[in-house]
């Protein structure tokens, strides 16, 4: 099957080169350079990943992103110069994926899409001689492995497929301790770097879906890492 990759940025050039890697390695590549070609996209094709520039003419990236999680799950990387802490956490929190700054190696954005079309399509697939489980509960949190949805009683707790991932690894192992290398691993399946804040980002956004004003899921352990609370 060949996955269908939007490519939504103002800079032909950017464009250019992950349209060529992209489609080197087997993707069918759209383009857009500006956000309002990648809404006509996104309404004309059944686009399986897009990439999409925050800063572009007409309907910025944000705006892209929102209009894609109104109705659809599928992964979203955000290219981006700008770097700071307060960028990726409004992307993360908008529901992107993943986010990339500029400039970067065009072998590492290959890498990140392979990562999150792999963890996205795969999810939920069965082991070889493994009975498959179909729901994880704990407490009052029920995660359905086959939809990949999480509930609390019956309201649904919206997920990117990295919360998923992470919700996962918890709901699986309540009460175990789990670092934030493990967790990166799980959540992302690329190799940790010491310095990277996605998973400090990930927990917080997830703490703020979940926690309530007398109830806590997920509980830092200092100099070790996070656990999801049992009882």
């Amino acid at each position: 099957m060949s996955y269908k990759i939007l490519i939504a940025d103002d800079e032909a050039e950017i464009r250019d080169v992950l349209h060529l890697y992209l489609e080197k390695d087997g993707y069918e590549v759209y383009e857009a350079a500006d956000g309002i070609q990648a809404m006509e996209v996104l309404q004309k094709e059944k686009i399986d990943l897009a990439i999409l520039d925050i800063m572009m003419p007409g309907i910025d990236g944000y705006r892209v992103l929102r209009n894609i999680r109104e109705d659809n799950n599928i992964p979203v990387i955000i290219l981006s110069a700008q770097s700071s802490d307060s960028a990726k956490i409004l992307g993360l929190d908008l529901g992107a994926d993943d986010y990339i700054t500029k400039p970067f190696v065009p072998l590492e954005a290959v890498a990140r899409v392979n990562s999150n079309i792999r963890r996205f399509y795969q999810l939920g697939t069965k082991g070889s001689g493994q009975e498959f489980v179909r729901e994880l509960v704990v407490r009052d949190l029920r995660l359905d492995l086959e939809s990949c949805m999480l509930y609390r009683a019956e309201a649904v707790i919206e997920l990117t497929s990295v919360e998923f991932k992470i919700m996962k690894l918890f709901m699986e192992n309540p009460g175990k301790v789990f670092t934030k290398q493990q967790i990166f691993e799980q959540g992302w399946e690329e190799e940790y770097m010491i310095s990277d804040n996605n998973v400090m980002v990930c927990i917080s956004k997830l703490r703020s879906k979940l926690d309530t004003e007398d109830r806590e899921y997920i509980r830092t352990i200092r100099g070790l890492g996070y656990r999801l609370e049992k009882e």
